[in-house]
């Protein structure tokens, strides 16, 4: 089955190259993937593959960008299904790499591969509808937005009911890496990507000319203090070993050289891999802060937005994924993977079914950008790696529906 896995993929030529850089070439931002949506849509459609549009549909917007399109192999009746999974949208960031294909919106940059992801499981449906006579079952195909933004595309689809008809024994995502050599395949049975959640802390005080700071409460001298303890509290908190990330990247308070602000606000993540840990910090930091403020003479308040749950690799399933990329890439190129403390919203799928999430490596030292981290400026692929992250859809795809 591999050798006509690949014989299809070879048959696409350099089309999805060619989608992968349309797309690369017109980014959209989370939940804003109308013309991502429309293209994808078109070419399962010009295949004769069933579309469904208008998915995954945020609060604040009129319409869903999601789709889910099904490929029914015809080789004998079954009632059996499996789901492959890519993301659509990209980030809000500026291109500085020189390829002749970067991005045309100004501000927004495909650098965290979704473009990739889509193409792959695009080349990956129309080569299994192309050879559906060689299999039964169905493979649905979910193009999903809003990855990078809360709430998830994919606590959307689940939410909507959207992967119930039919109902998938399990899902198979991949994700692009630059730190892997292009084509190996990295694998991680268990919890292999971190809960993550949104910080958003306010300090109020009081501001006035910044000579006369005896009359002042500094909502600035009272954030800077409160991060070390803040960060010490969930230190403490934590069981020793435990893996937990805590960051503030972002520090706003509209003052000037002579002007202290009224307040300041400050944006940050926290990352873990235990609920309980979870649920006893979102107590415990609101209350630290609370605390630090109030003794320094001011207020302050954090409101955490719970985000995407840990990713838990089924390891029944991911042990049969790995046996499959070792068929196709050789066992010499199908490496482990460490847990990582980044988040990725296919963690709700694998809440509600088995779910495998494996990385695809994209990195390659005689291209330029390839090696560039995710959610960098320079950040490009190896797309000599494509065809292998297609295979790897449509063979561990096939082997489910064995």
């Amino acid at each position: 089955m591999i050798a006509r896995i690949r014989k299809e993929l070879e048959a696409l030529g350099d089309r999805p190259v060619q989608w992968r850089r349309w797309m690369h070439q017109h980014p959209e931002l989370s939940f804003h993937e109308e013309g991502t949506a429309a293209h994808v849509a078109s070419v399962l459609r010009e295949e004769g593959i069933p579309v469904r549009e208008g998915l995954a549909r945020h609060p604040d917007r009129s319409g869903g960008t999601g789709l889910i399109a099904l490929v029914t192999g015809s080789r004998s009746p079954s009632d059996r299904c499996f789901a492959l999974r890519a993301d659509m949208d990209a980030l809000p960031i500026q291109e500085v790499g020189k390829a002749g294909y970067c991005s045309l919106n100004p501000g927004v940059m495909h650098a965290c591969g979704h473009d990739a992801h889509t193409a792959m499981v695009l080349a990956a449906g129309i080569a299994l509808h192309r050879m559906r006579e060689a299999w039964s079952g169905t493979v649905m195909l979910v193009f999903q937005p809003g990855e990078e933004k809360e709430p998830g595309g994919a606590s959307l689809f689940v939410k909507e009911g959207a992967l119930t008809d039919p109902p998938p024994s399990g899902i198979l995502g991949q994700h692009v890496t630059p730190e892997l050599a292009s084509g190996k395949l990295g694998f991680r049975s268990g919890p292999f990507m971190a809960a993550a959640d949104e910080l958003y802390l306010i300090v109020r005080g009081r501001g006035g000319h910044a000579s006369k700071r005896a009359e002042l409460v500094d909502p600035i001298l009272i954030a800077s203090r409160m991060l070390p303890v803040l960060y010490e509290a969930a230190e403490r908190a934590k069981p020793s070993g435990e893996p937990m990330v805590m960051s503030f990247g972002r520090f706003i308070a509209h003052g000037a050289t002579n002007i202290v602000p009224d307040e300041a606000r400050l944006d940050g993540t926290l990352r873990t891999f235990n609920e309980d840990l979870r649920a006893l910090l979102h107590d415990l930091l609101p209350r630290v802060c609370a605390g630090v403020a109030q003794d320094m003479g001011g207020e302050a308040e954090l409101r955490i937005v719970k985000g995407s749950p840990v990713v838990k690799n089924d390891p029944a399933l991911t042990a049969r994924m790995r046996r499959v990329a070792e068929d196709l890439v050789g066992a010499e190129n199908v490496v482990d993977m460490d847990i990582r403390m980044g988040a990725e919203d296919f963690a709700y799928y694998t809440h509600v079914m088995p779910g495998c999430f494996f990385r695809l490596g994209t990195g390659n030292p005689a291209k330029p950008g390839t090696q560039s981290g995710l959610h960098t400026a320079a950040f490009d692929i190896d797309e000599d790696a494509l065809p292998i992250g297609a295979a790897m859809m449509m063979a561990g795809a096939l082997n489910e529906l064995q």
